[in-house]
């Protein structure tokens, strides 16, 4: 059995709380239901947007965005037309504009829409120009907007007749009319002698596989499920000389040969140049036509560290957007590195945000106990030093293995710019992947970090004198400003990306709700005062950023890394637990089970259920399982899976699940289930009611219990959400439903309505509490800038400490007047004792 300490609900819902000398106020029911939009459009042809955009006036603007709920689009669950049936209850929620995932022509059956296999149609598996059309006058009848996602870096290439573009380069090669869309290495020593190389063969026997598809209009090229274009005057009898005839040439995806650039190492994705103008006028058709019929209000910019030049392509694309639509970028921003002040942009996507929102709970006390336990179970504490040191050594093993062909074409580069064709091309490789692996940053052409590369290259020079000449070589091309320049910036992101997220963050074990997207797991949580200057800093200098906690690319939902966060409050039980653990079932690897058991802690059923008994967990597990040991590429990886280590951690996860280990992490998690409980809703409500835009995740607004994708793109059931918002009358139970999250939420959302001058560009005033524990409250003001405070929001953390002795004489001074807390209808005034603020509730929202 595991040997633990007790640990108490914090936390009661049957207690009423009272303000000082006063009496409580009901919450304010839910608003009256909207009339549904009458308007419809029987009379349209399918056709394209700017010319349907005619037949039917333009509604007037919404209001200025307030708060988004993302939307992830689907062709099998969620197309314009359900988005259309949930708009109504996503008005009820609050919500002010919906965030579409991509809406252009993605590959049949894709469930993301980010591999855009044509830019200039609207994707008529999610209801094509017309369903976009009538989900825009829907939104705009009831008040609100939408906001788009668009993918300016690359398109889809899987299934090259999907992609005409791509198809009529692969039959006309250098000579197509689209060849200069892409990115494409077409000289003599690109490795495929001249030709275009597709890294689509799987073994060596796949070449005697070609033929020869003559079944439609045109022959082609077939491989398996594949087909190829035959170029004009090349056909014959045999498919192996068919195919050496060709601007293209089939290559295996492990001969590290790919002779144009892709997203990261996806050979499926092909970057596209949007600095060539052509390229950008065709690809952002459609964008001008929805920003000149009124359609949407803001744009999502994925991946822009990708592009050339991001700078001049976001310019251009403020252009066309206009000075008052939202422009967000999804930039991922290293440990306290700055967004760019220079660039047109109204901020980041809110990864930042969540890093800091989620660090504000993480408990400092528990970090030596977790640091230890990593060190026995893993090898390492996962901690700074290993951090540093293991980033680096990936780094340079993808740059030498995944993405050695950008790296021999960024080396190319050096050699022309620098005038050095004769110089060694293995030194120059190895001292420019170097300086690649010392990069802290994405892309370092940003103009706040002015200077970063030249303290790099010193440094690396400093360790090792020997790289002197080859240092000057590149130092030389970057001096060019030239394609080196470009190329070395486009590379850095790739190489940063596919080693911190992608790898070291599945090998980290010491708490890994801290390895999320854009966060720095070396830094055990942020202090209070981090976090106020954090907030602070981010209502001045960007108000309307967007700030989130849950995305399609998080490695864990919001509420699934709340629960593992308090684990750094009880760190000593885990540890325990998690040794008593081994005892009873070895793992088939230390760092493996200790990294799958805080993920599974973080998703087991919190109601007493064993996890067999929960639809589609078992599968999932597995499924999230098989992901983190290959991305962590440790003992398997998807390159060279390892059969034997997959079975054993797979046999291990069952006995985990079906065994007394299983019980014993569903009676820790019901333990700690108010603690979660408590964290999530804090986490939630600073979100909500911070400065910046916050954005709902599909479905977060109830408990979710989402792991990596494609876990978190799961069809939402929002029928139940809607019934449960409809139903709720009173403060709900902090319980399993999650009705007091859903309450929160529509509270928060209504109150930015409300009062939205006090969000959006309003004041931020940190709030400190006093007394014995003070350091459990994170507390702020928001307000109309130059005027009182209006809003107070005031959360707990910390609260496993608080299990025996309560919040005993912590007090707040709250700013003058009458506060009554939105939540629960309690009014305070005067210095508020925090047993009786929290009574209801582990966060309180106060209006005066």
């Amino acid at each position: 059995m595991v040997c633990r300490t007790r640990l108490f609900v914090t936390h009661r819902p049957g207690r009423r709380g009272v303000r000082r000398g006063g009496h409580r106020h009901r919450p304010r029911p839910l608003p009256a239901r909207p009339p549904p939009d009458r308007m419809t459009d029987t009379t349209m042809n399918e056709t394209h947007l700017t010319e349907a955009m005619s037949l039917r006036r333009k509604p007037a603007r919404p209001t200025t965005v307030r708060s988004t709920y993302r939307l992830q689009l689907r062709p099998d669950a969620l197309t314009f037309t359900e988005a259309r049936a949930i708009a109504e209850y996503l008005q009820q929620l609050g919500i002010s504009h919906l965030y579409l995932s991509p809406i252009l022509t993605a590959a049949r059956g894709s469930t993301h829409g980010y591999d855009v296999t044509d830019p200039t149609t609207v994707a008529a598996a999610l209801g094509g120009p017309l369903g976009l059309k009538a989900l825009a006058d829907e939104v705009r009848s009831r008040g609100m907007g939408l906001i788009v996602d668009l993918v300016p870096n690359h398109v889809g290439v899987a299934d090259p007749r999907q992609n005409p573009w791509w198809w009529d380069v692969l039959r006309n090669g250098k000579e197509s009319a689209f060849a200069h869309y892409f990115d494409i290495d077409w000289s003599p020593g690109n490795g495929a002698g001249g030709r275009l190389a597709l890294p689509v063969l799987q073994g060596e026997n796949d070449p005697a596989a070609l033929t020869v598809d003559r079944s439609g209009p045109e022959p082609m090229l077939a491989l398996h499920d594949l087909r190829f274009p035959i170029a004009p005057g090349t056909d014959g009898d045999n498919a192996l000389r068919i195919h050496d005839k060709q601007h293209y040439r089939l290559v295996s995806w492990k001969a590290g040969v790919c002779t144009y650039r892709r997203f990261f190492a996806v050979s499926s994705l092909a970057a596209i140049r949007q600095e060539d103008p052509e390229v950008f006028d065709i690809t952002h058709r459609e964008l001008a036509a929805w920003c000149e019929h009124d359609l949407i209000d803001g744009v999502r910019i994925d991946h822009p560290d990708g592009l050339s030049y991001p700078a001049t392509y976001l310019a251009r694309l403020r252009r066309i957007i206009g000075p008052h639509r939202l422009l967000l970028v999804e930039k991922i921003l290293a440990n306290r590195e700055p967004l760019d002040a220079t660039l047109p942009v109204d901020g980041t996507t809110g990864y930042d945000a969540l890093a800091d929102v989620g660090g504000v709970l993480i408990d400092p006390a528990g970090e030596q106990t977790l640091t230890e336990l990593s060190r026995r179970f893993a090898g390492h504490g996962s901690d700074r030093a290993w951090i540093g040191e293991t980033e680096h050594r990936i780094k340079r093993a993808v740059a030498e293995n995944l993405l050695a062909p950008e790296i021999r074409r960024l080396v190319a580069a050096i050699k022309r710019d620098a005038g050095a064709e004769s110089f060694d091309t293995m030194a120059l490789t190895n001292a420019t992947i170097e300086v690649l692996a010392f990069m802290p940053v994405y892309r370092v052409d940003y103009a706040p970090l002015a200077g970063m590369t030249g303290a790099v290259i010193a440094e690396v020079e400093k360790r090792n004198s020997e790289l002197t000449a080859p240092l000057s070589v590149l130092v030389a091309a970057l001096a060019a400003e030239g394609e080196t320049a470009m190329r070395f910036s486009q590379v850095c992101g790739a190489i940063t990306a596919k080693s911190v997220e992608d790898t070291m963050f599945y090998q980290a074990a010491r708490l890994v709700s801290l390895q999320e997207v854009g966060g720095n797991p070396a830094r055990f949580g942020h202090s209070l005062n981090e976090f106020h200057l954090a907030n602070s800093e981010r209502a001045q200098r960007w108000p309307a950023t967007m700030t989130t906690l849950s995305t399609h690319d998080t490695k864990r939902g919001e509420d699934v890394r709340a629960r593992i966060g308090v684990l750094s409050q009880v760190a000593e039980t885990w540890a325990r637990a998690v040794e008593s653990w081994h005892e009873t079932l070895p793992s088939p690897d230390g760092a493996t089970s200790l990294f799958l058991l805080q993920n599974m802690f973080g998703v087991w059923p919190a109601d007493g259920r064993p996890a067999s008994s929960v639809p589609g967990l078992r599968e999932r597990l597995h499924m999230f399982a098989e992901k983190a040991i290959r991305e962590a590429g440790v003992h398997t990886s998807w390159e060279e899976p390892d059969s034997e280590f997959e079975s054993a951690v797979h046999a291990w996860l069952d006995a985990v699940i079906d065994g007394p280990v299983g019980i014993e992490i569903g009676d820790l998690v019901h333990e700690l289930a108010p603690h979660a409980w408590s964290d999530a809703l804090a986490q939630k409500l600073l979100q909500l009611c911070g400065p910046g835009i916050p954005d709902i995740y599909q479905g977060c607004e109830l408990w979710e219990d989402s792991l990596v994708d494609p876990d978190n793109r799961r069809p939402v059931d929002f029928a139940a959400r809607a019934g449960l918002l409809q139903s709720l009358t009173g403060t709900p139970a902090l319980d399993t439903t999650g009705a007091a999250k859903m309450w929160i939420v529509a509270y928060a959302l209504w109150l930015r309505r409300e009062r939205p001058d006090c969000f959006v560009g309003g004041s931020y005033l940190p709030l400190f509490a006093s007394g014995e524990h003070a350091g459990r409250l994170v507390a702020y003001a928001r307000g109309r800038v130059g005027s009182e405070p209006e809003v107070l929001v005031a959360a707990t953390r910390h609260s496993v400490g608080l299990g025996e002795s309560g919040w005993g004489d912590t007090t707040l001074d709250l700013p003058e007047g009458n506060w009554t807390d939105r939540l629960t209808g309690h009014t305070f005034q005067g210095r508020a004792r925090l047993e009786k603020l929290f009574a209801r509730l582990p966060v309180a929202l106060l209006v005066r």
